[in-house]
């Protein structure tokens, strides 16, 4: 997968995306934002305040999250170029604040360095490990450098207390991968309390995303 070479068709693209994630209660209200990387180099991004089931303007920044026109970005464009700069290989990025993957964001008794076992082939497959960064504000600027080196090594990753980043090769991916996360995110609050037979680290390992 190359860069998005067509802004217009790009900007579609994220629409509709935006809209079926809404329209599927992934997302709610002006939560959770998506991003393309373009051929240009520069991102083009929802902006801030919007709802992504009726998004219809698009902001562009550089990689450094910098504004260049369009509407005010995300608030969270910083967190989005730095994915794209840990990330060569990735040109879309979706945040959301879904329910069961914001939930398992607020427990206390996760591993921080590998949030949800590996409950389903699927989830080893589109996620892999799940790091939880410690929570931050929502548009603090303090993540980024936590978030890129991070980024260098996971294209997923659980924000605490707020909710799931994944980076892929393209929007389609990452959507079905932040999907994924959100129905293991479900499966792991159902199951607490009983007894799991998670794969094993052979059978994750042989699944896991190479490049993202």
């Amino acid at each position: 997968m190359t860069a998005y070479d067509d802004m217009e068709a790009a900007g579609g693209l994220i629409v509709r995306t935006a809209r079926s994630l809404f329209s599927r209660g992934l997302t709610h209200g002006s939560t959770g934002n998506l991003s393309v990387r373009l051929a240009d180099g520069t991102l083009l991004l929802t902006p801030t305040g919007s709802s992504l089931g009726t998004v219809t303007e698009l902001s562009r920044t550089d990689i450094e999250g910098r504004h260049l026109d369009g509407p005010r970005p995300t608030k969270e464009a910083f967190l989005h170029a730095a994915f794209y700069r840990a990330r060569p290989s990735a040109h879309a990025v979706v945040h959301l604040h879904s329910t069961h993957a914001a939930a398992v964001s607020c427990l206390a008794d996760v591993d921080p360095a590998n949030v949800m076992p590996p409950l389903t082939a699927y989830y080893a497959m589109r996620v892999g490990k799940l790091p939880l960064l410690p929570y931050h504000a929502p548009g603090d600027p303090t993540l980024e450098p936590l978030a890129e080196t991070t980024a260098r090594d996971h294209h997923a990753v659980l924000l605490a207390n707020h909710g799931p980043v994944v980076a892929s090769a393209s929007l389609e991916q990452a959507a079905d991968a932040i999907e994924e996360l959100e129905e293991t995110a479900k499966l792991h609050l159902l199951l607490r309390g009983h007894t799991t037979r998670p794969l094993t680290t052979e059978q994750a390992a042989a699944l896991a995303p190479t490049s993202s």
